[in-house]
């Protein structure tokens, strides 16, 4: 094996290995004052515990070496440091998951910035709707600390098991973009991160003092196996956020997917506005629910909006529609999980849910389309009609259903439709319940006409 390594090959390969070492220097280094857990193997990432609500430095460093990046000298860099989920399932699910804390905890941040704290930061923003984000301008020429308080514990993302809960680990990431000829903070520069968990007020310290017992108590050999705790936490190089940079600029509920900012307003498209249980109600072209092998990358963007796969549309960021339908069952399972996997499978594969309840309307003779229908034999019209009917396919078994789908179905505004009656014997109109819908029979067919409320305001719908 020694005569192998003799080789003259593998002389120059390893001659060469620090030359590449030394062409690849951070810009940046980023230090966080809180000191690294004992118990963490040898080769694995560090691990840092934090204390809920506490602020803790982010030391901002310049590491440039004379020459590097000067179009940045005498300019302010901006930074955005997020607390992200270290976990990729949970990085999957990241909208729900933070959606749901906050249902939780209204009004609260899962990160802050310690403003009177903090050194030489400038332009300092929060978006209610990045609750786990802040952005800054800072100089890297100069002292720059930013001081950070993350509220948000990592058992509060852990299903309760027995015998206790164990806490998810978290990410805290440092994004740095210089400013472009347009003036915007959209150029990357740098990104670094580590992993933390968060714990209860004190209980970081507890967590620290007993890895620190558990440590001493192992033997000389066995602690050679593990990394020894450092006073600070340097921040290691990864890759950049999948976001846009400007993020705070866009109001959307969501992470923005890297497509055209026009694409955005595509957030506030409902899809649950349509009569049919394909979703075909609306006429808009991604209202078939089919995703086609030739649809580009942003109309599967739109697509997965339109379908309430928002959280998802940075994942698949750079799929066409054809990429997207390769993929299998069991692909997209382990990707998005069971719930939303097996939702995104049948909605590939325009598998709709079959409604609880079908009933055909049709609007009377005086407003409904009639098709004349011609005599084959002797080409006269027939004095007869073709009356159109709708199909209204009820979801729920609600009145409030049944007015909705009907205002969708006839173009009708849906906030001047005062009541909805069912004529009865003797022509007396009945209000159509909750109840009275339970008890339609499937199929059944309806004419109905309007009439005007007696206030003047809206109309009335008379189902006969």
């Amino acid at each position: 094996f020694s005569d192998v390594l003799a080789l003259p090959i593998f002389k120059q390969e390893d001659s060469s290995l620090p030359q590449e070492n030394e062409t690849k220097h951070p810009p940046f280094q980023y230090v966080m004052c809180a000191a690294t857990s004992p118990a963490v193997k040898l080769y694995d990432e560090t691990l840092t515990y934090l204390n809920q609500g506490q602020s803790y430095e982010i030391r901002m460093l310049d590491n440039r070496k004379a020459g590097d990046i000067p179009e940045i000298n005498g300019k302010l860099v901006k930074s955005i440091i997020r607390v992200v989920f270290h976990d990729r399932r949970l990085q999957y699910t990241e909208h729900q998951q933070l959606e749901g804390w906050k249902w939780n905890r209204p009004g609260d941040r899962l990160l802050d910035l310690d403003i009177p704290m903090s050194v030489g930061v400038i332009d300092i923003k929060t978006n209610p709707s990045q609750l786990n984000a802040v952005e800054f301008l800072w100089d890297p020429t100069k002292c720059t600390s930013a001081f950070i308080q993350v509220h948000c514990i990592s058992t509060e993302f852990t299903p309760r098991k027995h015998g206790g809960e164990k806490g998810v680990p978290f990410r805290i990431q440092v994004d740095t973009f210089k400013q472009t000829e347009n003036g915007e903070y959209t150029d990357h520069l740098h990104s670094a991160s580590c992993q933390i968990k968060v714990f209860k007020p004190k209980g970081a310290d507890r967590k620290q003092k007993t890895d620190r017992e558990k440590m001493e108590k192992r033997t000389a050999h066995e602690k050679e196996k593990y990394q020894p705790s450092y006073d600070t936490t340097v921040l290691t190089e990864c890759s950049p956020w999948p976001d846009t940079p400007t993020t705070f600029v866009n109001n959307s509920p969501t992470p923005a997917p890297t497509f055209t900012s026009a694409q955005h307003n595509t957030y506030s498209v409902p899809d649950s506005n349509s009569s049919s249980p394909n979703h075909q109600g609306d006429g808009t072209s991604q209202g078939s629910g089919d995703l086609h092998p030739s649809a580009t990358i942003q109309e599967t963007q739109q697509w997965l909006l339109k379908h309430r796969f928002s959280t998802y549309t940075r994942l698949f960021s750079n799929f066409s529609g054809a990429d997207l339908l390769k993929l299998t069952r069991e692909d997209l399972v382990q990707i998005c999980g069971p719930a939303d996997g097996i939702r995104l499978y049948n909605a590939l594969k325009s598998r709709s849910v079959r409604p609880r309840l079908t009933i055909y309307v049709c609007q009377e003779p005086l407003r409904s389309i009639q098709l004349e229908r011609q005599d084959a034999g002797n080409g006269d019209s027939s004095n007869g009609a073709i009356y159109v009917y709708h199909a209204i396919y009820l979801e729920e078994m609600a009145a409030s259903e049944v007015t909705r789908k009907l205002a969708l179905a006839f173009n009708i505004p849906l906030h001047q439709i005062n009541q909805v009656y069912r004529q009865g014997p003797t022509g007396i109109h009945i209000l159509v319940s909750d109840q009275m819908v339970q008890n339609f029979q499937d199929e059944s067919c309806f004419l109905f006409t309007t009439i005007k409320a007696e206030n003047g305001e809206g109309f009335h719908i008379i189902l006969k």
